[in-house]
């Protein structure tokens, strides 16, 4: 055991956030993302939803300054009449960490999905809500 390193955080993902450079994208996918048929590197927390997954990960992952827009979203699909109210959860988790967060980036879903195969790694975890998908750029520990 550890101290201050949020329970949720598996050793497994530890490492992997560990070995992350600047620059490198994590993605933690909800329950409806084909996070096995996409991911480089596959972590799984099932049965923890992706706002709990998010706020441990911020607790030691620093989001990359030197880019405009360092946190991602997948956009809604066009005609789809879903309102991801999880968006505003993450906002507040982000905030929280990053007083300096103003905006998210919303990335078409297939565009998506290409970003998400190129990432470090793909934390799979059991979030039922839709869009809730989140892709974050690893910045520098200063």
């Amino acid at each position: 055991m550890l101290k201050n390193i949020p329970s949720i955080l598996s050793p497994e993902l530890l490492k992997v956030l560990m070995e992350m450079g600047h620059g490198d994208d994590l993605v933690i996918g909800d329950g409806n993302f084909p996070a096995a048929s996409i991911a480089k590197r596959l972590l799984r927390l099932d049965g923890h939803g992706v706002p709990e997954v998010l706020e441990a990960v911020l607790k030691l992952f620093p989001l990359d300054p030197y880019v405009k827009k360092p946190v991602a979203l997948m956009e809604i699909v066009p005609g789809d009449k879903v309102k991801p109210d999880i968006w505003q959860s993450y906002r507040n988790i982000i905030n929280r960490e990053y007083e300096s967060f103003t905006e998210f980036e919303f990335i078409e879903r297939y565009a998506f999905y290409e970003r998400a195969k190129k990432a470090y790694a793909v934390v799979a975890t059991s979030e039922y809500a839709l869009y809730a998908n989140i892709i974050l750029k690893k910045g520098v520990v200063n």
